[in-house]
């Protein structure tokens, strides 16, 4: 059953003239005093979603946007500022873009912000989307091969530090500890100070569904998020997730250890909700579709399988209401939806809500309102009640 409700912002500001008639993507460029406006606007999710009962604020790590998509750098780092300005909501990271770090700095900052928040902050692993991100910081993701294995290879190190008390770690691109001589003897294994508190739920985002990536989740006890997806896709690879658990000796209730993510707009009708949405999708696609980020039908996700670039224009929100990855419409339908998901998903516990890049700050805070009382009290979630 439903029980958890969760909101991810991915840290755009406000945005002018959003849509395809709007400033194209790469014409666009912020002063820095705009471009920390972010900041704010996640202060203000973190207090409404406090405040209306939701589990968790997603948040997303990006580097070096100028154009003002997606600004937080460092989850960790304002997880802990959000966290004393809250009460209960957990803050998520979603993702940790873990080849821009080196891992034990990303376990190290983990492990501090789980202390100073009392166990709010939730961690996530993502292998990233933008070169010019994972490149700058000197690893690869023009290659996806070499990216893969670098990712596999940094989180299993992470897993060691947050779960052994010492560790040794021999690779193919870490050797930890390095083999050096340290106050008269040779180093043999390395502790992580301070480790986390706090039991450490991981949560990786589920793109392509590659049966190598779900079978390294499963092994590691990853648990999935599977956001913006059409739904024929998040049936599949719901089946191929619990299918991994089962090969590694885990028995899951089909959607169990997943999140459901959906783009949302709730208005009066599917019509009236739709236009309203239309240029902030507009806006997301002519950013995310030449990165290839796009899963709106079969035909997206197998382009994201590929790694090709898709056209801003190929996707339309109609097909992605059509499609389930976009939720508009009335509450009362919305609910009615999210009730058959859990008949026919029956471990399913968690689902998350989300809107496009640029839709403003008053809109997304008028929308979580209206869906944690319209929405939410339909659902056996404690929060909820």
């Amino acid at each position: 059953m439903i029980t958890r409700f969760s909101t991810l912002y991915v840290g755009h500001i406000e945005l002018e003239t959003c849509g395809l008639a709007g400033a194209p993507a790469d014409d666009r460029r912020y002063p820095n005093q705009r471009l920390i406006e972010t900041f704010g606007t996640a202060a203000a999710l973190a207090r409404a979603t406090d405040e209306l009962g939701y589990d968790t604020l997603w948040l997303a790590e990006h580097h070096f946007q100028h154009e003002g998509y997606e600004c937080i750098p460092n989850i960790p780092l304002l997880a802990v500022d959000l966290a004393h300005r809250t009460r209960r909501v957990k803050i998520g990271c979603a993702f940790n873009i873990v080849p821009t770090w080196h891992p034990l700095r990303l376990a190290e900052d983990y492990a501090t912000a789980d202390i100073l928040t009392g166990g709010r902050v939730v961690f996530g692993v993502g292998r990233g989307y933008h070169s010019r991100e994972v490149e700058t910081f000197g690893n690869p993701m023009l290659d996806g091969e070499a990216n893969r294995e670098l990712f596999e290879e940094q989180v299993e190190i992470i897993l060691k530090a947050f779960r052994e008390e010492s560790f040794s770690h021999r690779g193919k691109r870490y050797t930890l500890p390095p083999e050096v001589p340290y106050r008269g003897y040779a180093l043999q294994d390395i502790t992580l100070v301070p480790r986390p508190l706090h039991h450490v739920e991981v949560w990786q985002p589920i793109v392509s569904g590659s049966a190598r990536s779900l079978d390294f989740m499963a092994r590691y006890g990853i648990k999935g998020v599977i956001s913006a997806t059409a739904e024929s896709v998040v049936e599949r690879w719901l089946r191929d997730y619990q299918e991994a658990g089962r090969r590694h000796g885990r028995v899951l209730q089909l959607g169990e250890d997943v999140i459901l993510g959906f783009r949302m707009c709730l208005d009066e009708t599917e019509a009236c909700a739709v236009e309203r949405a239309r240029p902030y999708f507009e806006e997301h696609a002519k950013f995310m579709a030449p990165l290839g980020m796009l899963r709106y039908s079969e035909e997206h996700v197998s382009a994201v399988a590929a790694r090709q670039a898709q056209s801003p224009t190929g996707a339309t929100l109609e097909n992605g209401v059509r499609n389930r990855s976009w939720l508009c419409g009335p509450p009362a339908r919305i609910v009615d939806y999210l009730k058959s998901l859990e008949v026919k998903y029956p471990g399913l516990e968690h689902v998350m809500i989300a809107w496009a890049l640029g839709t403003p700050r008053d809109l997304m805070l008028e929308q979580l309102a209206r869906f944690a009382r319209e929405v939410m009290p339909a659902f056996t979630s404690p929060a909820a009640a």
